[in-house]
């Protein structure tokens, strides 16, 4: 069965009889950026913000409404861009950052920030924009060199040879990410300023990143649904598309995006061209394509 959104608004009143009874049904609680609970349990995982926004996802989150809080009313909700392609707008001065490349074998791992205030959302509001990847390649490259000129915005790429570096020495890819995130949101960020990050490992790391700089961080996941994190993923998409461009004309060779079949054909093909030496300047050689190739570990 699909996954469903509901959205109600509740008092604190409410509030407090939804912990007792969560907690009497042994839920289990998390934490959770900006929220007074969250909870999961029965097909459900439900968030209470300060708000008093309660936000239910689940096969089935109507019944957990009936079952818990009685009475509560949903929220009109937009559609997510998933079903109309229309990312949501937050009415405040927001920043947005997304990751482009992580999954990539070949080609950096950028991130990329964009600052909109509400006057800059109404005017890409029903336009191009959208998640990077309901777009071609091509539709990514234009709408991302018209943001780069009209919107506030700040890209940090990491390129193979100080990536495989920098993951050599962490271990992990999460604490890259989150400091890529933090060095571009930390050059658009103002204090109490609203943040949308999409979610990616423990949500600590960001937090951590990002201490002293005073935002109001929210990590969520499908983030691109939210215009402003939708920008930022053409952003720094484009800027991959741009860097997977320089790096194929550079070496004399198609480097393949993602981390298929068509990759491991040209990881074979670049090695034969220029050895297996060379093959950390253009590839993430902590990938599984690597041992496919029988080179061992990174070099």
């Amino acid at each position: 069965m699909a996954q469903k959104t509901v959205v109600v608004q509740v008092s604190p009143a409410r509030a407090r009889d939804l912990e007792r009874r969560l907690t009497e049904r042994a839920f289990t609680f998390r934490s959770a950026p900006h929220a007074l609970l969250s909870a999961k349990g029965e097909g459900v995982v439900a968030t209470l913000y300060t708000s008093g926004k309660l936000v239910v996802q689940g096969e089935d989150p109507e019944s957990f409404l009936l079952s818990f809080v009685d009475g509560a009313i949903p929220q009109p909700r937009k559609e997510s861009a998933a079903a109309t392609g229309a990312p949501q707008l937050t009415g405040e001065a927001v920043v947005g950052s997304d990751e482009s490349g992580k999954g990539d074998y070949f080609g950096p791992l950028v991130v990329a920030a964009v600052r909109l205030d509400p006057e800059l959302e109404r005017k890409l509001a029903g336009g191009e924009v959208r998640d990077c990847k309901q777009m071609t390649d091509e539709a990514v490259l234009r709408v991302g060199a018209a943001l780069r000129t009209h919107v506030p915005n700040a890209v940090v790429r990491l390129d193979p040879p100080e990536y495989n570096a920098e993951h050599a020495r962490v271990k992990n890819l999460n604490p890259l990410l989150a400091s890529l995130h933090a060095k571009a949101i930390a050059q658009l960020a103002s204090p109490g300023m609203h943040v949308v990050v999409d979610q990616f490992g423990n949500a600590s790391l960001l937090e951590n990143a990002l201490r002293g700089l005073d935002v109001r961080l929210e990590q969520r996941p499908r983030a691109e649904e939210i215009l402003v994190v939708a920008a930022a993923s053409v952003l720094a998409r484009a800027e991959f598309l741009v860097a997977m461009r320089e790096l194929s004309e550079a070496w004399a060779l198609e480097l393949a995006k993602g981390a298929g079949h068509p990759v491991d054909q040209a990881a074979r093909r670049f090695v034969a061209l220029h050895g297996a030496d060379k093959l950390g300047q253009v590839a993430k050689l902590h990938f599984k394509n690597t041992q496919k190739l029988g080179l061992g570990g990174a070099r």
